[in-house]
């Protein structure tokens, strides 16, 4: 059978399906969010970016190349300048006074912003 539609206006307004298929819709959206909770991703951090960390990259470049944003927007989310957060990505100098507003500019934690030794 067919759902039925009911027009208001010209125009679309309700569906009425049967029982059956409607049971059948909410499954399909249940699943649907269930997979989408199980294989859900936004936090897993991507290969090309581990190995840049690996490899001694500074982090802070390193993210916000990924996070897709240009030094002077980062500048300005850090109420920093252009040349002085250049100088923190090149190692010129270490930036420890704003390293929180630009880790909060990032969406990270302090910890992830920090260059390491190798």
């Amino acid at each position: 059978m067919k759902p039925q539609i009911i027009e208001k206006n010209g125009k679309p307004e309700y569906a009425v399906l049967p029982y059956d298929d409607y049971v059948r819709l909410i499954e399909v959206a249940q699943d649907a969010a269930d997979a989408k909770e199980i294989f859900d991703t936004s936090d897993l951090v991507p290969s090309e970016i581990v190995d840049r960390l690996l490899a001694g990259e500074n982090p802070i470049r390193v993210w916000r190349e990924h996070r897709g944003m240009t030094q002077q927007e980062l500048a300005d989310v850090a109420g920093i300048s252009k040349p002085y957060l250049s100088q923190i990505e090149t190692g010129g100098r270490d930036g420890h006074a704003v390293l929180s507003k630009i880790a909060e500019g990032l969406n990270l934690s302090v910890d992830e912003i920090i260059p390491h030794s190798k």
